[in-house]
């Protein structure tokens, strides 16, 4: 199997907070948008989606076994901006030969920024 492309869906039922905190707290590029879906662009081939539990036949995990784990360039600044921006992040600290630094989005999935 080669895989393309990737997706990975979050399914909500704070759907409004959690398509704001993606869109404007860490500034994801949207890619498509309709009324209870939105997917954001995180690499060429990587995507992240956010669906409105409601409109769906699955429902919110409310963050229950799922870490989001994304590689970045430049954490310091990253999270300066964060802090400025209003969004509660943890302190940088070093993880499995690593920086990392550990947030949580509206629907309680937990965010891992590493470098």
């Amino acid at each position: 199997m080669k895989i393309t492309r990737t997706n990975a869906i979050l399914y909500c039922d704070r759907w409004d907070e959690t398509v704001r905190f993606y869109r404007d707290m860490l500034k994801l590029e949207v890619l498509m948008e309709k009324s209870w879906f939105i997917e954001f662009q995180l690499t060429a081939s990587a995507r992240l989606s956010v669906a409105h539990a409601v409109h769906t036949s699955i429902r919110s995990a409310r963050g229950a076994g799922l870490t989001l784990s994304w590689q970045v360039e430049n954490i310091d600044g990253i999270r300066n901006r964060m802090i400025a921006d209003g969004v509660e992040v943890g302190p940088i600290r070093e993880s499995w030969g690593a920086r990392a630094l550990f947030l949580f989005d509206p629907e309680g999935n937990r965010i891992e920024l590493w470098a």
